[in-house]
């Protein structure tokens, strides 16, 4: 970064307000500790990736009160004091004031014109390199840009509607797993991704870090959750068999994944005992912590005063539930994370659940926890018609998507993977169905007591199953 120092980019590191740098991340939809007050701020390393306008690629330390604190990547963009643009600026000096870089999706261009030019900025403390997927596509450096949508934890731009650049907000040491599946999916020739372009990251003294993907943008996609709003109100059955298509291709998903075994990350495993029984008492623990607070509402009257029967029921189920392989599973997965293009389903997002620390999300599972997630997603699509739509699905509707999902699965999953026997499957998918209805639980009693009944209606499902 040398004869760049007169640049105000370059001079941010010194003279950025921290103290307004701080509230301002705190106000920030992926920042992650929302319960939590930012008690300092400063930052780790950053390099300039263009001058016209400044872009400056800040990692920055938030530090709470209990010691603790989390890495954040912060793209910056520098104007003359005055000239907002309409954005709202982070901090201002005398001549210039900062801006969240993503705020105008045409900066993030020189993000992507370094993944193309396979380019690498040394710093004091470590490097930031970029890289391109060999024969990946490229496009015009002035292709029209845009934000996407409103994200919870990340930052994407869409290029020319044929590439999306996704910018992690929030850094783990390690590579990112969604990196990591994309980069193996592609070497196994797994069709329905979104293939890689390329990718940005960090490397320095005390840490190294995944920043950025970019993949395929599909124009002519139609969100996996947004297909079922449209055609569970109107055209169930043709919906039902797109599901169908949806089962084999996570079947084939798990397969691909379990598909090599001499690769450490990705061999697929014996699930330990040690592992199942962390697994029930973890879910015993939430129960009985969630049990506790139940309010006095008609809502959830179908499982009050259950907490006893239902801790049984893991324990039945976790006693009949074993074998079978670990694999990596894609971690997060529902509606929400596929879309259904021309050419069939592709699933995205590989990151995993953004809450659990990437140890977490690189630990190898029973694929079954993937497919339990989709079937809770089932019931949240067919339950959002009605809350969302106004519309009464089809009666059934939901069995029967479960079924046409599972046919197909288990029609082209290697049954390797799976415990032996139909008892012990159906014993481990509805002991991960009840995990994730826990999980749902809480989430919709501290966030839209509206849709309580849902996860109540899947707590209740498999109490009252054989």
């Amino acid at each position: 970064m040398t004869d760049r120092v007169q640049t105000p980019a370059n001079a941010f590191r010194h003279n950025l307000d921290v103290e307004a740098l701080r509230q301002w991340v705190e106000q920030q939809r992926w920042y992650a500790s929302k319960s939590r007050h930012v008690t300092g701020i400063e930052i780790d390393d950053g390099a300039v990736i263009s001058d016209q306008p400044p872009l400056f690629l800040a990692l920055v330390q938030t530090r709470f009160a209990t010691g603790s604190h989390e890495l954040y990547q912060l793209p910056l963009t520098f104007l003359p004091s005055g000239d907002s643009a309409g954005q709202t600026a982070i901090a201002t000096t005398a001549d210039w004031s900062a801006f969240d870089a993503l705020s105008d999706p045409g900066v993030a261009r020189d993000l992507l014109r370094r993944i193309y030019s396979e380019e690498q900025l040394d710093t004091d403390e470590g490097a930031f390199s970029f890289h391109h997927v060999d024969g990946a596509a490229t496009i015009a450096a002035d292709a029209p840009a845009r934000a996407v949508g409103v994200e919870q934890s990340n930052s994407s731009i869409v290029f020319g509607d044929q590439v999306v650049l996704k910018v992690f907000r929030k850094l783990e040491p390690g590579i990112n797993p969604e990196l990591e599946l994309l980069q193996f999916l592609t070497r196994q020739r797994f069709a329905n991704i979104a293939p890689l372009i390329g990718w940005y990251a960090y490397e320095g003294r005390s840490f190294a870090a995944t920043l950025g993907v970019a993949q395929r943008f599909f124009a002519d996609a139609t969100g996996g959750w947004e297909l079922a709003l449209d055609r569970l109100g109107s055209d169930s059955d043709s919906f039902l068999a797109e599901l169908g298509n949806l089962g084999q291709v996570t079947a084939e998903l798990h397969n691909a994944l379990a598909s090599d075994a001499l690769d450490a990350a990705f061999a697929p495993e014996e699930p330990s005992a040690e592992a199942l029984s962390l697994l029930t008492a973890t879910i015993d623990e939430d129960i009985e912590r969630i049990f506790m607070r139940l309010p006095d509402d008609e809502r959830v009257s179908p499982i009050a005063g259950r907490v006893q029967e239902v801790r049984e029921r893991i324990t039945m189920r976790a006693q009949f539930g074993s074998g079978g392989r670990a694999i990596r599973t894609h971690g997060d997965f529902h509606l929400g994370q596929t879309l259904h293009t021309p050419g069939g389903w592709v699933i995205i997002d590989f990151e995993g659940e953004p809450a659990r620390a990437l140890v977490e999300r690189r630990q190898k599972r029973s694929p079954l926890r993937d497919v339990a997630s989709m079937l809770r997603s089932f019931a949240y699509a067919i339950s959002a018609v009605r809350i969302m739509r106004g519309v009464e699905p089809a009666a059934g509707v939901e069995q029967r998507a479960r079924e046409t999902f599972l046919e197909q699965y288990f029609a082209h999953v290697d049954a390797a993977l799976l415990p032996p026997g139909e008892s012990a499957i159906a014993s481990m998918l509805s002991l991960f169905e009840l995990e994730k209805a826990v999980y749902e639980l809480q989430y919709e009693l501290d966030n839209r007591p509206d849709w309580v009944p849902i996860p109540v209606a899947g707590v209740t499902r498999i109490l009252e199953s054989e």
